[in-house]
């Protein structure tokens, strides 16, 4: 359903996209994962037909983005990450303008718009004024929007972005409704967790490049066939970095709060003398031991925290 290959936008000297190639198939739930300023604002808006890319191609259903951009247009529902919305109108005019724009008769608009209504959690606020809402009522109004056309792809870029846990876990479950309904769904996000939980196929994109690719399973499995330690510690945690990083077996090393994850090669009696090593050493530690690894641990381990 989706399609890149080679793709590459450039300002200047600036890459935000380096020859970026990837494949979505129909129906699929697809996790798009990066530091601030990777590249997934930059894809979302070329596949949205926003965007000229510098170079390489982009299909969305068979139709290449820079020349069928009216075709794509019909196909995705895009919902970027900072929207307007009319404030002077009711929740229920705001989609009835927006089906209007897209050429459905105002019968029809009638009988989708409660039905999106629905879906989405606000049928109660139909005739309330869209200023009146909620930054998590706004965020589902705007992804009603987006299916006002009945689009066969969904482009959702950030939508828990400064939701409160509530609103994300509302958002969370209309996702999973659509994804039932056969949407072909690409999705950024820093709610890591939740993408694992949601999504059939992972992508992790740093500096504009893909570095990762496939389920949470199969991207740990492909780290090499290395061990991931976590080792949590009181403190000395700049220190403990550093030793680690010097440490002959230790390939990366990333911090999160008070834990450090070290990729690490060496066998079990390896292991057990770095943890010898470290309480020698005097480093206050909670815990030490091997993880599965799960998304959030896996995007630390895979990139490098430098963005674009």
């Amino acid at each position: 359903m989706i399609g890149i290959q080679d793709l590459s936008k450039s300002y200047g000297k600036m890459h935000a996209l380096k020859n970026l190639t990837l494949e979505i198939e129909k129906g699929t739930v697809f996790g798009f994962v990066g530091p601030n300023g990777a590249g997934k604002s930059t894809t979302m808006s070329i596949l949205a037909t926003l965007l000229a890319p510098t170079s390489g191609t982009a299909y969305v259903g068979g139709y290449e983005v820079t020349k069928h951009p009216k075709e794509v247009r019909r196909l995705i529902g895009y919902m970027p990450d900072f929207f307007g919305v009319y404030d002077n109108l009711t929740a229920y005019e705001y989609l009835d303008f927006y089906g209007a724009s897209y050429g459905i008769a105002q019968a029809e608009r009638q009988q989708i718009i409660p039905q999106l209504l629905e879906l989405v959690n606000l049928t109660q606020k139909r005739d309330a004024y869209v200023d009146s809402l909620s930054r998590g009522m706004k965020q589902r109004l705007g992804l009603a929007r987006c299916l006002v056309h009945d689009p066969e792809v969904l482009l959702l870029d950030e939508p828990a972005s400064g939701l409160d846990p509530r609103a994300r876990i509302e958002l969370r479950e209309i996702l999973k409704e659509l994804r039932n309904m056969g949407k072909t769904i690409l999705i950024s996000s820093h709610i890591l967790p939740e993408l694992a939980e949601m999504c059939d196929v992972i992508g992790i994109i740093e500096a504009g490049e893909l570095i990762a690719f496939g389920n949470v399973d199969e991207i740990h499995a492909r780290m090499q066939g290395q061990k991931l330690l976590k080792i949590r510690l009181l403190g000395r945690l700049e220190e403990a970095e550093d030793s680690l990083k010097e440490h002959p077996l230790v390939t990366t090393v990333s911090r999160q709060q008070q834990t450090l994850f070290a990729g690490f090669t060496g066998a079990d009696e390896e292991q057990a003398a770095l943890l010898a090593q470290l309480i020698q050493a005097g480093y206050p530690l909670a815990s030490f031991g091997e993880t599965e690894g799960n998304l959030e641990e896996i995007f630390l381990e895979v990139t490098k925290g430098v963005g674009t």
